[in-house]
């Protein structure tokens, strides 16, 4: 069974920077993508970037592209969102998803999920 688990959401202030981690198990890191996504309540999840294992590519949205890093480390079983230049639009619940395949940034290609962590950008 895949098992996602997202941490390092905080509250930080406008420009600040933060790490989420996305810890996986179960899964197997030779194909397939991973992609974490946010949302704000009462909208549509929004995908925010992907990593393809198979091709080590990546994708962001048009929103975070030169400030949002996604990456992985093998070793621990760990997806990261490197985030910088945030700004109290980033403000969202944060989730990471996989699946098998091709990886894109809707939302609805996903299955599985990890159950979200709370990104706060506030003076």
């Amino acid at each position: 069974e895949v098992r996602l688990v997202e941490s390092g959401g905080d509250l930080v202030q406008p420009g600040g920077s933060l790490r989420l981690s996305c810890s996986v198990s179960g899964y197997t890191y030779s194909s397939g993508c991973m992609a974490f996504f946010r949302q704000l309540p009462g909208k549509e999840r929004e995908g925010v970037a992907s990593f393809s294992f198979g091709a080590g590519t990546t994708l962001y949205a048009d929103s975070v592209k030169g400030r949002f890093t996604i990456s992985q480390d093998t070793a621990k079983n760990i997806v990261y969102l490197q985030m910088t230049s945030l700004s109290p639009e980033d403000t969202a619940m944060y989730y990471c998803a996989a699946r098998a395949g091709t990886c894109y940034l809707a939302p609805s290609w996903y299955v599985i999920w990890g159950q979200g962590t709370q990104v706060t950008v506030s003076s």
